[in-house]
């Protein structure tokens, strides 16, 4: 797992806990490579009864994975400062700036068409 360094949590304006940085980030630049847990179809269908409902991430069409690290915590917001795009050989979602970010800013992707992939909905 990479991740930069000067990233961390607090409570957001957008619900909940978010993702955000202490230092200018530049469009481009590879924020974090997150591995993932991945879910089979009837594991997904499963913890729609459960809190993880919420935080996972479409994998490889009926499946499903819980990204580790920060990215199950990054919030929505369109459009989004971060683009992700799964990395399927290396089971892991790789989330890069999509523009330029603020020192203090929060880390938020689009969760329906961030990397061209969708989320959970």
């Amino acid at each position: 797992m990479l991740h930069l360094p000067f990233l961390y949590v607090r409570p957001s304006s957008l619900g909940g806990r978010g993702v955000f940085t202490a230092e200018t980030i530049e469009e481009g630049a590879i924020v974090e490579l997150a591995p993932v847990i991945v879910l089979t179809s009837e594991d997904r269908l499963a913890i729609h009864a459960t809190t993880l409902h919420d935080y996972y991430f479409l994998w490889g069409g009926e499946g499903a994975a819980i990204a580790l690290g920060y990215g199950s915590l990054y919030n929505h917001a369109s459009p989004g400062n971060l683009d992700f795009e799964m990395d399927y050989d290396f089971e892991q979602i790789r989330f890069s700036a999509a523009r330029q970010i603020r020192s203090g800013e929060e880390l938020v992707i689009d969760y329906v068409v961030g990397g061209g992939e969708t989320l959970w909905f």
